[in-house]
């Protein structure tokens, strides 16, 4: 097998540190040229495998193929494409995970996914899935090679109605089969361990992923973090306010705070790292080179 198609669960059995970087697939052409541009230069930066995202209402699909694509063919990246339930029937998404699985992909970000833009509510496709773990359950039955990673929120799905009513769905995405675990991001490190004692306890075993995205505007994050459910500590919020309105000074906040963050999180024995960049090197680059000082 060809180690670009190599199933990530045979990474994580080496018991090191994995790091790993999102992309989304842009909406035209010069995007998609930009793309290649920051995954050449993330080269120098070796990551164990990349994922990218679909597009909510699959408004990306044919993007997050084609993006899928090259970075294996051209980059020779462990790609894991990412498969939601959203705007698909159970025949269609055994369509899509057939064609993943004839391009030589065996990993899977399996997610329920957001609704579609202008909707406020995850609405089910006629013969659709309501769940991820229904999702994951239908993948592991078409192709039972295929690894599969799921979503956690260590500061609970803005949907959830509890903590408890989260875990239990993640416990069930888990025993439908999801080989790990990647968290949403979080800026406090304490919401992560305790997240992963909470996982444990529940007897969720599999690897669970800390993601990191490192701030690159104060407006952005709060958007973001109002969007998922996620609290921004008040000494990063009081520096990146100092800041002001100097994005490279915001950068540098951001950065600095990512990597003590990861610092902690890999002395502390995390599985590694997933680096939520919004499609930017600069900020990945800045955090490698600040890792290996």
């Amino acid at each position: 097998m060809n180690l670009a198609d190599r199933p990530l669960s045979e990474l994580f059995a080496q018991r090191r540190p994995l790091r790993s970087i999102e992309f989304f697939p842009p909406k035209d052409d010069a995007g998609v040229e930009a793309l290649r541009q920051t995954a050449a230069a993330l080269k120098t930066m070796s990551p164990d495998f990349v994922s990218v995202t679909y597009g909510a209402g699959g408004s990306t699909r044919q993007r997050t193929a084609q993006v899928s694509g090259f970075l294996k063919a051209d980059f020779g990246y462990t790609v894991m494409p990412h498969l939601t339930c959203v705007g698909h029937s159970r025949e269609e998404l055994n369509g899509i995970a057939d064609r993943i699985h004839a391009d030589g992909f065996r990993n899977v970000m399996t997610l329920r996914g957001d609704p579609p833009k202008g909707s406020v509510a995850f609405k089910v496709s006629a013969d659709g899935l309501s769940h991820a773990d229904e999702l994951v359950t239908l993948l592991k039955a078409r192709h039972p090679d295929f690894c599969l990673g799921v979503g956690g929120y260590p500061e609970k799905h803005p949907e959830a109605p509890s903590a408890r009513a989260d875990l239990d769905n993640l416990r069930r995405k888990v025993d439908a089969g999801a080989d790990f675990v990647t968290t949403q991001l979080f800026f406090d490190n304490e919401s992560y361990f305790r997240f992963v004692d909470q996982c444990r306890a529940a007897g969720i075993t599999v690897p669970i992923v800390p993601g990191i995205m490192p701030v690159l505007s104060l407006k952005q994050i709060q958007r973001f973090t109002l969007m998922c459910g996620t609290s921004l500590p008040q000494t990063l919020l009081r520096r990146l306010e100092a800041a002001g309105e100097v994005p490279e000074i915001v950068e540098a906040v951001g950065i600095d705070w990512s990597l003590g963050q990861i610092r902690d999180l890999l002395a502390r024995g995390a599985p590694g790292y997933h680096l939520y960049i919004l499609n930017r090197a600069k900020s990945a680059l800045a955090l490698a080179a600040g890792l290996a000082a």
